[in-house]
């Protein structure tokens, strides 16, 4: 039999009361029946603390699960309660820290500096401006002012703006990660401590293409000029170089694909020329021991052609016409040197290895090494 309660709408507190009743009733009839069952486990079970205790468990859970009149007041009040602001104690770095700095800067790691407004007004255009402009309406405010760039850039920046010690630089990323802040902030005094940085160190034989985007932006000659020989061991063609190369401008970009192909092309004149390689170019030239046999010159003509590949992935030659490894491993180069008159009886060399080496040597010796600057201001 369902109890009348059991219709009872649900929002109804009395009906949940008798409902609540109704079950633990029926709850306690089935403790009770479980007396008389034939299994003594089952009576052994249902004890009566037992009974009492799943009594007041069931009767706690109806209470608890019987619907509640919202209070207005204490939801109201819990809704417009704010939450207490967590108060975080700011990170000073270590080197920029005395209280007697007028300039808090904060960067985006959230580390603070302080640093003389004096220091920032001389050696910044940025903050010279900055400071110079009268204050808002309310006043000066204490805020921090905000640098969106990590500690990593900020700290090396100021300690060079300050005069204080830096340590040495890692990697190129981070240099011009600097730099690029310092052109920003209209530093000159770092921008040439960071430029000398560049020149002087390793990056000329690590990153000369980077070190020559730099020079270009910043129109430096001397560096773009000893950059853009140390470029003559890339192969510009090469997929990795695609980004740094679509950073250049135009004109710095020209100048330095010219470089490369001028180098290229006036080896080959040279290669071709036959006041330079007689026995090779000359039409005809007969063997230098029988004077009889014209020589087949199917072999130097295929050294030539490898030579003109090498250049154009490595333009600076400098596997070129040495005396030993190098070209001279080459197989072109080794069928050349072996290469013999074919009149019987005869069979001398139709090549002086040495002394074609030497010419090839002077021909790339005889190349442009750096880019031309007509395009730079």
């Amino acid at each position: 039999m369902r109890p009348a309660a059991c219709n009872a709408k649900p929002d109804d507190n009395v009906s949940y009361r008798t409902l609540a009743t109704w079950l633990l009733s029926r709850f306690s009839n089935i403790i009770s029946n479980s007396h008389n069952h034939s299994n003594a486990a089952l009576n052994q079970i249902f004890h009566v603390p037992l009974r009492s205790w799943a009594a007041s468990s069931l009767r706690k859970i109806l209470v608890m699960a019987a619907p509640q009149k919202p209070n207005s007041k204490t939801i109201g009040h819990e809704r417009n309660t704010p939450c207490a602001p967590t108060l975080l104690t700011p990170t000073y770095n270590e080197a920029f820290s005395s209280s007697e700095a007028d300039i808090v800067l904060e960067s985006s790691d959230g580390t603070l500096y302080r640093v003389h407004s004096y220091t920032l007004r001389t050696t910044s255009g940025l903050f010279r401006t900055m400071l110079s402009l009268p204050p808002p309406s309310g006043g000066h405010t204490h805020e921090p002012i905000a640098i969106h760039h990590p500690d990593a850039v900020v700290e090396p920046l100021l300690r060079l703006i300050c005069g204080l010690a830096t340590r040495p630089w890692r990697s190129i990323d981070e240099l011009e990660a600097v730099l690029t802040l310092a052109e920003s902030w209209d530093a000159p005094g770092p921008i040439s401590s960071l430029r000398i940085a560049l020149s002087g160190g390793k990056w000329l034989t690590t990153a000369p293409l980077r070190l020559y985007a730099l020079a270009a932006h910043f129109a430096w000659p001397a560096e773009a000029q000893r950059a853009s020989t140390h470029t003559l061991v890339l192969d510009l063609s090469s997929p990795a170089h695609a980004p740094v190369l679509a950073s250049l401008p135009a004109p710095a970009l020209l100048a330095l694909l010219r470089l490369h192909r001028t180098r290229r092309d006036a080896l080959r004149a040279l290669l071709d020329s036959p006041e330079r390689f007689l026995a090779g170019n000359g039409d005809p030239f007969h063997c230098s021991a029988c004077a009889v046999t014209p020589l087949d010159n199917r072999t130097w003509r295929a050294l030539k052609a490898r030579i003109f590949r090498e250049m154009n992935v490595r333009p600076l030659g400098d596997t070129l016409g040495v005396p030993v490894g190098g070209m001279c491993d080459w197989p072109e180069a080794k069928a050349c040197w072996a290469a013999r008159c074919a009149k019987e009886g005869c069979g001398a060399a139709n090549y002086d290895r040495a002394a074609t080496l030497k010419q090839v040597r002077t021909c790339v010796d005889a190349l442009p090494l750096v880019v031309e600057l007509d395009w730079m201001d």
